[in-house]
């Protein structure tokens, strides 16, 4: 009897699964790079632990300090990959902190969270969050990390994400909306070419997450009452023109305007560029005009 080893069960965008359970990924492995002190700009950068059981960590950038008593808004980030793939430590997420944390004056913190197939879905939300609330920890000013503790300004929080990081990002705003994140205040969350439900990845989706809630889980596909309750004040969406996550990042703006949620919502539309383009070249005319749109945000 022939070996069912080699026969394919599921195939998605961005990995196969056989049926006897394995799962290949098409894209080669991504690189991890050691946090590092920029002699240009003066961010220096560490890792730190969240908590061990689950693993969770991120990485945290401070930019040059010019007056110790001025306090830096914060930036929570949320790197993408499609919910299995790529690390907050991979040299592109690594480089796109630096710059934003130098040219905004902010603290960043990159979270790493679990990823699919070692930790399923839900966990990139629930280690997200954990994250989240240990940034919030340290509003009294006795937290586990002096950085935040000596520099962090609690009243100017601001969470964002790229593609499935995007997705996350909106999940943690609808979670401060409803639960709250006590001694901080959300100001600003930035979707960068997000994914949301409406595409043929809401497959690959709902197989990443097997306890999902089918096509209408609203960390897919975002509810109308989560909308309206987002724990931010503003809201900037990108989107790129040759994506093909172009059509749910509008219709998650139109849906946002007219839930009733009463912040403002901007979106800006990145024409003739493919999907989170601007982590492939930072120095492209083009991903310079995202990143500086993306610090202004953060900065007005």
């Amino acid at each position: 009897m022939a070996s069912t080893d080699d026969e394919v069960a599921l195939e998605f965008r961005f990995f196969r699964v056989y049926k006897d359970g394995r799962t290949e990924f098409f894209f080669p492995p991504w690189d991890k790079i050691p946090p590092t002190d920029d002699p240009v700009t003066g961010v220096r950068s560490k890792d730190v632990v969240i908590s061990t059981e689950p693993s969770v960590s991120a990485r945290v950038f401070l930019p040059k300090i010019t007056n110790p008593d001025k306090k830096l808004p914060l930036l929570f980030y949320i790197h993408g990959g499609g919910f299995s793939m790529l690390s907050a430590f991979s040299s592109r997420y690594h480089n796109f902190c630096s710059i934003v944390s130098s040219d905004a004056d902010a603290i960043v913190v990159s979270v790493e969270y679990g990823l699919f197939p070692d930790r399923p879905i839900p966990a990139c939300y629930e280690d997200s969050w954990a994250a989240l609330k240990w940034v919030a920890s340290h509003a009294s000013g006795n937290g586990p990390e002096p950085w935040l503790n000596d520099h962090f300004d609690t009243a100017r929080v601001f969470i964002g994400g790229d593609s499935a990081g995007g997705n996350i990002s909106h999940t943690l705003a609808a979670w401060v909306g409803s639960i709250g994140l006590p001694g901080v205040k959300v100001v600003g969350v930035i979707l960068v070419h997000p994914y949301f439900g409406g595409t043929d990845d809401d497959k690959m989706w709902l197989h990443m997450c097997p306890t999902n809630g089918g096509l209408n889980d609203p960390r897919m596909k975002p509810a109308q009452e989560d909308l309206a309750r987002l724990g931010c004040e503003r809201v900037l969406i990108f989107v790129a023109e040759k994506d093909h996550l172009l059509v749910v990042g509008k219709a998650y703006y139109e849906e946002l305007k007219k839930s009733g949620w009463g912040g403002s919502v901007e979106i800006v539309e990145n024409h003739g560029e493919q999907h989170c383009f601007h982590l492939h070249d930072l120095k492209y005319d083009k991903a310079v005009e995202l990143v500086n749109k993306f610090v202004s945000f953060i900065k007005q």
